[in-house]
């Protein structure tokens, strides 16, 4: 007698282990029992299907016949012609699940649509019928056998249907996962469920990869193989950055703030071009964050590469010149064949060009023109406003000056007793805060200061 309960917890058991639903496993149940039951009670042809209930144990057995026609038989001359040529008769579906045009006549796969009829009267052409089975308890070891290799069978095609299909859902996803070996140049991470691929021309040049590191990977694609699914996975594709912004900045993932493009050459230097969608909301700002946050905990999932953030514009003179930062621009001329000729100062054109002209390659990526650099003369865009706040900021200055001289003049002085002066301020000011001759002053500097006379002679009477 079959244990419900002990089975019921089988069921969950295997469900949860193999990540599929336990619908999906009766399933694989019942394929194994009908195969079983025709390995013991069935006859050579015959399509059986079996239903078991898990609540009570109970197994039904149908026989499946599929309704054909004359015309959908072959002919004995067709078949001698056939059997001439060495072509394979197909009597079951194809890959595709399309059943051949026409069959070879088999009392245990097919039945004609009069005889059908008899027993179901709406009954069509290319329809299958049922027909019930004694059910049967016992099966021989062979039979046992053979159901459970079709068990295992059916559970590791559902997990790899259950995998395929969670992993391709997250194709243009980023993913976590862990090095688990390092093969040649070939790296192979785990991702949970299955194993992912990174390719040697998907790694970021000079990025050495340990078993047991953590990585965030962009899922390029997942491809069915005969061993199961296989997860291309990639670090240097360029929308791993738009992906590792969603994941830093709010405002991006909102869709307050939208990446426009990005160009990106892995493990050396990436710009990308941001703008806002709402006024008031700076985006550059948005993904640098508070004293860089944000885009250090970018920089550092990426080992250390350079990002530029520069703002997007519908001007394409403006957007070109911001392409080209950190180098300052003295003017940007648009050219036919969607080419800009781009002038700078003589001290910026190596800036502007870059190291192993990367800086104006990537430029060029960002903004779709190809972008010609040449030496200019003029003054720099965007100091021009700047110098006119500088002279009306040094005009103001002066001002200042001059009124805090006419307050000085206006401030009253302080009476001071002479005696509390020194030489140099007595020479200037005297007691009253008036003028006073030098001379007089000098010569009480050399001779003894003259005493009142009733101070001398008290003086000489204490003698």
């Amino acid at each position: 007698m079959l244990d419900i309960k002990g089975f019921k917890g089988a069921l969950g058991q295997i469900a949860e282990e193999r990540g599929i639903s336990p619908e999906r496993v009766i399933e694989t149940i019942e394929a194994a029992i009908a195969t079983a039951y025709k390995k013991d009670y069935g006859k050579k042809g015959q399509k059986i299907k079996a239903k078991f209930n898990p609540n009570s144990g109970d197994v039904q057995f149908w026989q499946i016949k599929l309704v054909v026609d004359n015309s959908m038989l072959y002919t004995d001359e067709e078949i001698e012609e056939l059997k001439e040529n060495r072509e394979i008769l197909q009597d079951e579906p194809s890959a595709d699940g399309e059943l051949p045009k026409k069959f070879v006549f088999n009392e245990e796969k097919h039945i004609m649509l009069a005889d059908a009829k008899k027993d179901f009267p709406k009954i069509k052409v290319g329809e299958e019928i049922e027909i019930p089975l004694v059910s049967k308890q016992d099966y021989g070891r062979i039979a046992a056998q053979t159901a459970k290799q079709v068990i295992l069978q059916k559970i590791r095609e559902a997990e790899k249907e259950t995998i395929s299909s969670e992993y391709k859902s997250k194709e243009g996803e980023i993913v976590s996962g862990i090095v688990q070996r390092v093969e040649g140049h070939t790296v192979f991470v785990d991702l949970g469920k299955t194993l992912g691929i990174l390719n040697r021309e998907e790694q970021i040049p000079g990025e050495f990869y340990r078993p047991g590191q953590r990585l965030k990977l962009y899922m390029l694609k997942v491809d069915d193989t005969s061993k199961g699914s296989v997860v291309m996975l990639s670090r240097a594709y360029p929308k791993l950055i738009s992906k590792l912004f969603e994941l830093e900045v709010p405002e991006i993932a909102a869709g307050t703030v939208v990446i426009k493009s990005i160009a990106r050459e892995p493990g050396f230097r990436t710009k990308i071009a941001v703008a806002s969608e709402e006024e008031g909301v700076d985006p550059i700002g948005a993904c640098v964050g508070q004293r860089g946050t944000r885009i250090m905990a970018v920089i550092n999932e990426l080992g250390g590469e350079k990002i530029d953030v520069i703002p997007w514009d519908k001007n394409n003179e403006k957007y070109i010149a911001n392409a080209l930062a950190p180098a300052k621009i003295i003017a940007v001329k648009i050219e036919e064949k969607n080419t800009a000729i781009v002038s700078v100062p003589e001290d910026q054109l190596s800036l502007a060009i870059g190291k192993d002209g990367r800086n104006v390659r990537l430029a060029a990526n960002l903004t779709g023109w190809k972008i010609d650099i040449q030496v200019g003369e003029g003054p720099v865009a965007g100091e021009e406003d700047s110098e006119p706040s500088s002279a009306k900021a040094s005009e103001g200055q002066g001002k200042t000056e001059e009124k805090v001289e006419e307050v000085t003049e206006k401030k009253p002085k302080k009476k001071r007793s002479k005696k509390d002066l020194p030489i140099e301020d007595s020479e200037e000011v005297g007691i009253d805060g008036e003028p006073e001759e030098a001379e007089e002053i000098e010569n009480t500097s050399d001779e003894e200061p003259e005493m009142p006379e009733g101070q001398k002679i008290e003086d000489e009477s204490k003698e």
